[in-house]
């Protein structure tokens, strides 16, 4: 079933010829048989349709990524520079990605194998995580969390712990979180007693206002130099933009 709004533009785009004709000096019995006539042409020819479809979503999708570029643009500072997000891969990498995240994710986590798959096979990508809980009261215990063991612990605890907890199915009790850090080999105590400070609060509040600015709403979001990838993207695909971007420069 076509979508009203693409089926409306297609027939507004395919009765533009009409113009000729002088639609607005037609009768109403002459304007009619013109629609009839239009109706049985794309009955009988779907295909075209079909294709002004194609056209109209190419031009929104063209229409969408120059947004993201403007979006990319005026951020930039708070993507890729903010002082307080975990930087992994190759922090003096040719190439920066930033991930908007959400432990509770089930597409974050299946993408999460392959982005580490891609930055350890390049070995030239700058990582960026953007804790953005949005799925429920458990993925805000989960970014608090990380958000805390980075700024109590430093980023190869955060490291330790964001990877065990994009691997985990259970829930994020004290009992779990305790277990990742000591995993970490770091003690949980000062962790758990920083979760909810004003500090980790200001880092999910200003994420997620930068996320509303950037029009994100869901994750993953990635964000590749200029371009913004919203949702999941197979590890092949993200390794050809990879080496897109490095091909225009």
């Amino acid at each position: 079933m076509f979508r009203a709004p693409l089926l409306a533009a297609t027939l507004a785009l395919t009765a533009l010829p009409a113009a000729a004709f002088e639609i607005g000096e037609m009768s109403d019995a002459e304007r009619e048989a013109f629609r009839a006539e239009i109706r049985a042409y794309l009955l009988d020819n779907p295909e075209v349709l079909m294709e002004a479809i194609g056209v109209l979503e190419e031009r929104q999708a063209a229409e969408q990524a120059q947004g993201d570029v403007a979006l990319v643009a005026n951020h930039a500072d708070a993507l890729f520079n903010d002082g307080y997000s975990y930087v992994g891969g190759n922090p003096d990498g040719d190439i920066t990605i930033v991930e908007f995240m959400d432990y509770r994710c089930g597409y974050c986590k299946k993408a999460f194998p392959e982005v580490e798959s891609l930055i350890e096979a390049d070995g030239n990508i700058r990582f960026i995580v953007k804790e953005f809980p949005i799925l429920g009261e458990q993925s805000v215990v989960a970014s608090r969390f990380a958000i805390a063991t980075l700024q109590v612990a430093g980023p190869e605890a955060y490291k330790s712990v964001h990877d065990a907890m994009m691997q985990m199915r259970g829930d994020y009790n004290e009992a779990a979180l305790t277990a990742l850090a000591e995993k970490a080999g770091t003690d949980p105590a000062p962790i758990l007693a920083a979760m909810n400070s004003d500090e980790v609060s200001a880092v999910i509040a200003e994420n997620r206002a930068l996320a509303q600015a950037m029009q994100i709403s869901g994750t993953p979001t990635f964000v590749l130099e200029d371009q913004m990838l919203r949702g999941y993207v197979p590890l092949q695909a993200m390794t050809s933009i990879v080496d897109e971007v490095r091909d225009a420069r």
